[in-house]
């Protein structure tokens, strides 16, 4: 792992893997280190990822100011790390709870990013609810062996840490498209991978801003919206009026996936975001940077 200091000097932790154009990734969670994110269903064959543990997760050091694990001030972190690799703009990766950090960057900072790539994000930051047709969604696989057991414990309320991750395991199908071996391994790995504080913080205090969505309509970087056509939270519906409410977004539904689509079908997965890297770049002839809308910061 590779060291940084951060705007408040909290040593933080990212990854490098593969070879290429570079994609700083921030993982989800919230509160889950960087390593379930693997190597993104093979992207680091055509890009060099750079993957962030967030603050108090992972590799990365506990903060002074608990108040620093929430969603918003986690922007900050991301910039850290944009100029520490000396990159004038990237490419930005976002999946689940960190396509919410990853909105709030590309309101705050607009022109350090030249393409951004949201995976399954979530829509709490800019207000849109997250479960839209859900029941429809939960119904279409009311024929697989685990369904029943699944639903029972999605909706169970746990009263011991132990019926936590007991209701957690048996839900656990519901994020994916098939429960399979390569599946059932990443469940497995996730209890060791968060950090409850980090967790806890993320979205402590935390309320949107109603003026977001409107500054988001006019952010021109182009963006992927990937969504898994089983995805539980958010639903591919959730997703299109995200898709909707920016102002140059692509929307990709992946057939058979939940809420992991790397996993899934890692080879469709990398394929749409490669090919959308790839496309936007070759049209631009930018590797990186061609988003032009002024910071705040310089507002």
């Amino acid at each position: 792992m590779e060291r940084f200091r951060s705007w408040d000097g909290t040593e933080l932790a990212y990854r490098v893997v593969g070879s290429g154009p570079p994609v700083v990734c921030v993982p989800g969670g919230p509160g889950q280190a960087v390593e379930y994110l693997g190597e993104l269903g093979g992207m680091s064959s055509s890009r060099t990822l750079i993957l962030l543990d967030n603050r108090g997760t992972g590799e990365s050091a506990v903060p002074a100011d608990p108040a620093s694990y929430r969603v918003d001030r986690l922007v900050d972190d991301v910039d850290a790390l944009r100029q520490h690799l000396g990159l004038d703009t990237m490419d930005l990766f976002g999946h689940s709870a960190s396509g919410g950090i990853c909105l709030l960057y590309a309101a705050r900072h607009p022109a350090r990013l030249s393409r951004l790539v949201l995976v399954a994000p979530s829509l709490r930051v800019v207000g849109l609810r997250s479960d839209l047709d859900v029941e429809s969604v939960l119904a279409r696989r009311a024929h697989e062996p685990w369904y029943a057991a699944a639903v029972a414990a999605l909706h169970a309320e746990p009263t011991t840490p132990e019926e936590l991750q007991r209701y957690r395991w048996q839900a656990a199908p519901l994020l994916y498209g098939k429960w399979n071996a390569a599946a059932q391994a990443q469940a497995a790995a996730e209890p060791g991978q968060f950090a409850q504080a980090a967790t806890d913080g993320f979205y402590g205090g935390f309320q949107p801003d109603p003026a977001l969505p409107a500054r988001l309509a006019e952010f021109i970087a182009p963006t992927l919206l990937l969504a898994g056509e089983h995805d539980i939270w958010p639903t591919a519906a959730a997703v299109r009026q995200l898709a909707a409410l920016l102002g140059k977004a692509e929307l990709v539904e992946q057939p058979a996936s939940g809420h992991f689509p790397w996993v899934d079908d890692p080879a469709a997965f990398a394929a749409s975001v490669e090919g959308f890297l790839k496309r936007d770049a070759d049209r631009t002839g930018s590797g990186a940077g061609m988003a032009r809308q002024p910071d705040d910061d310089a507002r």
